[in-house]
């Protein structure tokens, strides 16, 4: 089952999205299309982060405008995906203009999903041209869809007991016309939390399936035994255990019809972030690559940037909880909907 969500970053006008995925090798690639003249900026707070192109998005380097942001999963590998974006705009004329020729830019983003399905197939750059290509202005499918496919949240007592999770999608329109959405993927070590600060998805008991809570994991011996066995499994002879691999990331794409210079965006893109520690416990971590991209297409006069950043985390927190309440079971891990109330 693929939702659509009422709310979608496609409300911005021009912002297009496609998604394109492997359903045996629960891998696939999420894009972003933006609308000619859309300035971009980035915000990336995780430890271990896997990204294409983030330093053009630096205030301080000289090109300002983005044509596209690529989400892929499998690891590094994935960052290919984004080859084949390029390549589908580059065929239609859109990209710098350098004279001679038009370069795209396409900023990327991945999640580590190795772990569940096939670990020998990842997105490529014929998955990035195929997500292109089933770009829409339309409402857009959520949960286990394109780069979703492979995500999982709630990982502290191992890979095995996590939660199947998803893309998500959310967007406010505000009263003098600006319109702020966000799309995200959620593959966190933590758990997902509610607007109470309740666990929505996270890691389950091997014993009886319910909610562990990262919180007190943490605080208990079985958080020092999952760290130390995590420093032990760096040792060449453990390089075969499932949880060695253990990588995690939320990456976001906020976007607004707001005029924004790349300052601006940049500045937005730190004040949304906020969204994460919101609604992931723990986030931001040395085991996470959480990222948090910026497209503003000019389109309207941009309120007070104070204002634009603090609504878009409220609008991040939004499409980060659809990343778990819109998944669906698959890859042998239960999603939230199939768990039993009370959880």
């Amino acid at each position: 089952m693929i939702n659509e969500s009422p709310k979608s970053i496609t409300d911005v006008v021009g912002i297009q999205v496609g998604h394109a995925h492997d359903a045996e090798a629960l891998t696939g690639c999420t894009v972003v299309l933006a609308p000619p003249g859309t300035v971009g900026s980035v915000d990336v707070r995780g430890g271990g982060p896997g990204t294409r192109e983030t330093d053009l998005l630096n205030p301080l380097m000289s090109v300002n405008e983005v044509h596209a942001i690529a989400l892929c999963g499998g690891s590094a590998m994935g960052l290919a995906a984004a080859s084949g974006v390029a390549t589908w705009l580059h065929e239609r004329g859109i990209g710098y203009h350098v004279g001679v020729a038009h370069v795209p830019l396409v900023p990327a983003a991945v999640i580590f999903d190795l772990l569940l399905g096939r670990a020998d197939r990842w997105a490529d750059a014929t998955m990035g041209y195929a997500a292109c290509s089933n770009a829409t202005t339309d409402a857009i499918a959520e949960g286990c869809v394109g780069v979703g496919m492979g995500a999982t949240v709630g990982k502290i007592l191992g890979a095995a007991t996590a939660t199947k999770s998803g893309v998500g999608t959310w967007s406010e329109h505000l009263f003098d016309g600006t319109i702020i959405g966000a799309l995200a993927v959620c593959n966190a070590f933590g758990d997902v939390l509610d607007e109470r600060g309740q666990i929505l998805a996270g890691a389950r008991e091997p014993t009886h399936g319910g909610f562990a809570d990262a919180r007190k994991v943490m605080r208990s011996t079985r958080g020092y035994q999952f760290f130390h066995r995590r420093r032990a499994m760096r040792m060449p002879s453990n390089a075969d255990d499932q949880d060695a691999g253990l990588q995690h990331t939320t990456l976001g794409v906020v976007a607004t019809n707001a005029q924004l210079n790349k300052m601006q965006a940049n500045r937005v893109a730190q004040i949304a972030q906020d969204a994460l520690p919101r609604s992931i416990w723990p986030v931001h971590t040395p085991l996470d690559g959480d990222t948090v991209f910026v497209l503003a297409t000019g389109q309207h006069d941009a309120p007070e940037v104070t204002m634009l950043g603090s609504i878009a985390a409220d609008v991040l927190q939004q499409a980060i909880r659809r990343c778990v309440t819109q998944a669906v079971s698959m890859g042998g891990l239960p999603a939230i909907r199939d768990l039993p109330t009370g959880t």
